[in-house]
């Protein structure tokens, strides 16, 4: 897509600082420089979010995410992670070209707590008959 940043950062036409490619994915590190580590892991076939993405391109995207964030917490000294993605503006989505951030964390690095959500407005049961799929 050619006005997509993604597609221009997979493409090379934008610099990046890469962590890991394959055919099918690509990822790096965040420019916002808001946590170390913080790694976003797109999908080189450009889809908007994880809900217009194919089963494939998803399944091999998560794949490497669970390979990116195993290697950090195995072999490059952290001990857990935050794995986030957001799907459309009202939930925090900026850039519309699918991507999961990996925050790889320590314990009491206080980069961020997650969630910081007020009480819900409904009951359990109210929302279980409202979002069952069965």
């Amino acid at each position: 897509m050619d006005d997509c940043i993604f597609c221009k950062i997979i493409a090379g036409k934008i610099p990046s600082y890469k962590i890991y490619e394959d055919e099918n994915v690509f990822a790096f590190l965040d420019i916002a420089e808001d946590a170390d580590g913080h790694t976003l892991v797109v999908p080189k076939k450009h889809c908007r979010s994880v809900l217009d993405c194919g089963e494939t391109e998803l399944a091999r995207t998560m794949s490497a995410v669970q390979k990116i964030t195993a290697h950090y917490i195995e072999r490059c000294g952290f001990e857990g992670a935050n794995i986030l993605s957001f799907a459309e503006p009202c939930a925090g989505q900026t850039v519309f070209h699918l991507h999961f951030h990996i925050i790889p964390r320590l314990t009491g690095d206080g980069v961020f707590e997650f969630p910081k959500i007020k009480k819900c407005k409904h009951t359990l049961e109210a929302m279980r008959q409202k979002l069952a799929m069965y």
